[in-house]
This record gives C-alpha cells, structure tokens and sequence, in this order.
C-alpha cells in the first residue's frame, strides 16, 4: 500500500482537466482502458487535447494524484454511479457551463431536452397519441408543457377526454420525481422513437432548409444548374422553400413579432430592396411613428447593394423560422395553403 503522500506545491500550477489528463496518462491503457470506455466522445476528445498539451509533469505530481486516486477507490465499500455522482465527478475536471451541457445530454428522457423536443411536436400529431392513453398521465404531460403548447393539445382530444385530464390537472399536487421519469421514459421509448421512424424526413426538405441559408445569387445558381440535371428536384426544393416574400402570408401579429425581435437595419435593408406591396406589410404592423422613422432611416441610407438587401431579407427569414420553432410565431407551410406548423 502507498503511503501518504502531502500535496506538492507544484500541484497548484495545473487545472482539474490537467489533473484528470496527468492521471489517465500514468494509468496506461491497461488500467484506464475501463475508465476510457465510460466517457463519452466528446470528453474523450477534450481529455486526450489536455494530454497531447500537458507536457512534462513533476513525478511528485503524479504519486500525489495516484495515491489521492488509490485511496478514494479502497476506502469504498461499494462505487454508486448516478446522475449525481457523474455530475460531481465532471464538475471537479471542467468548466460548469461544460458540465451542464454534458448532464443535458447524458440524462435522456431525464433531462430538459426531451420536454423541448416533445414541445416541437405539432399538437395534432401529439394528441393523436395521448388520447389513447390514461388520462393522469396525460395531466401529467400536459402539465410540464408550455401553456400555449398544452392548450393547442388539449383542444385535439375528445372533449369528454380532455374534461377529464384538465380536473385531473386542477387537482395535482407536485409530481412525483420516480412517476416523472417514468412517463419520460415511455415517452422516449414508445412515442418519441416511433415518431422519428415515422418522419423520415425528404431530403428535398433538408436541402430546401439549406438553400434557404445561402445568399440570393448563390441560390439561384444552384436551382438552374438543378434545372438542367434534375428539374423534378429543382421544382420540388423551390417549393419547399420558405422565402422572404413567403413573410407577407404571415398573419399580423406574427409580423410585429419579428419586428420587436429584429435588427432594425436589417430590417431597413431588407425592405429597401423589397417591392412597395412587401413595404406595406411591415409598415403596417408598427406604428404611424415607428414607420416613418423606419422610412426615414431608408431614404437616409442612399444607394446600397442589392447583395446587402438580399443579406438583410435572409437574415428575417432566418428569424422569422427561428421564432416559430420556438412557437412564438405561426408560419404558414409554404407545402400547403391550409397547414399550419408552429
């Protein structure tokens, strides 16, 4: 058995992740290899920076951090690993920011993510499978959803249903910690997997999102040269794209929406170089002063770049989605006249 080993004073020069990097190092792979294994991807990559970085480490350092090592594992009856103790231990090598993020993501269904997941799902979609389940745990779902979000869903399910889970909800109490879990954990097991199965997304989709982020003229390039080598695609993308012209379909209140939440000279640029009808649209969701401000500021900017103003109308599209997936705003599906996505 090592004796006790006092702390160096060149200990102090090094920082929880050097520590961790010092102590894997002089593990080896036979004896780290186990703890190699149970850290995810991206810690093995910040580990393994801090090693190929740590340069040369004082011998006094490393038996002071293995007999440090060594006598937490034998004074243990028994090693319990949890959430908790997963979070202590990451927050004695990192940052806490780093931690957070790395605790959001190894929790699961246990964590905020899958409740901002489950809050992206369209109501329609949702209900259709909550009405089949009891309605408690339905009070319970609906209880740890956004408000707005938790009222589109209710006003799916069948009425008498839904009667049922709001007195359900009216009576509850805070929500057992094992019962919450347990429900996230059917969620994500039933519901949130068959979902993703059941929504392979089109790529034309995915490539329609993508063009959307380019700038104008590169856009276009892009959709002739489809034009000639796939024009059924080409066809399909345009019509999957949501545009700066699409803005003038949203309803009013969405429209100020984005203008509280914009870059004012984006936004200057963005309707300098739109037709007078798109103009109107804008105006017309601000005040009298706000938009002669907004013209003003205009006129003042004299001749700029069409490629500025293209710049400037991507950036509000790029908002205006932005603002619907977070369910501030209701953009209209450019896939249908009638659908709606939140």
């Amino acid at each position: 058995m090592m004796a006790a080993v006092g702390e160096p004073p060149e200990l102090k020069k090094f920082s929880g992740m050097q520590r961790a990097a010092a102590l894997m190092l002089s593990l080896g792979h036979e004896q780290g290899g186990p703890i190699w294994d149970q850290l995810t991807t991206e810690e093995i990559k910040e580990l393994s920076s801090t090693i190929s970085q740590l340069g040369r480490v004082p011998a006094v350092v490393v038996e002071y951090l293995l007999v440090q090592f060594s006598g937490e594992v034998s004074s243990m009856s028994t090693l319990h690993g949890s959430y908790e103790t997963t979070e202590r231990l990451l927050e004695g090598i990192m940052p806490t920011d780093k931690v957070k993020e790395i605790m959001e993501d190894i929790r699961g269904p246990s964590g905020r993510t899958m409740w901002d997941k489950l809050s992206n799902v369209s109501e329609a979609v949702l209900a259709g499978y909550l009405k089949n389940e009891y309605p408690q745990t339905v009070a319970v779902i609906l209880h740890k959803l956004r408000p707005d979000h938790a009222a589109r869903v209710l006003s799916e399910l069948p009425r008498e249903f839904a009667t049922d889970v709001v007195m359900r909800m009216l009576r509850m109490d805070t929500v057992q910690k094992d019962v919450l879990v347990q429900v996230e954990q059917t969620l994500k097991s039933e519901f949130m997997t068959n979902l993703s199965r059941a929504q392979r997304r089109d790529p034309h989709e995915t490539m329609a999102e993508m063009f959307n982020a380019l700038d104008r003229s590169t856009e276009e390039a892009m959709l002739e040269a489809l034009d000639d080598k796939a024009p059924e695609s080409a066809e399909r993308i345009r019509a999957l794209m949501f545009t700066f012209e699409d803005l003038a379909n949203l309803l009013p209140g969405a429209i100020q929406t984005i203008v509280r939440n914009c870059n004012k000279r984006e936004l200057a640029l963005a309707l300098k170089g739109s037709p007078e009808d798109m103009k109107k649209v804008f105006f017309n969701a601000m005040t009298e002063r706000a938009a002669k401000l907004m013209r003003d500021d205009m006129a003042a900017m004299g001749p700029v770049r069409a490629r500025e103003c293209e710049e400037a109308q991507t950036a509000l599209v790029r908002l205006a989605k932005s603002l619907g997936d977070r369910g501030e705003i209701m953009l209209v599906d450019p896939k249908s006249d009638d659908a709606m996505i939140y």
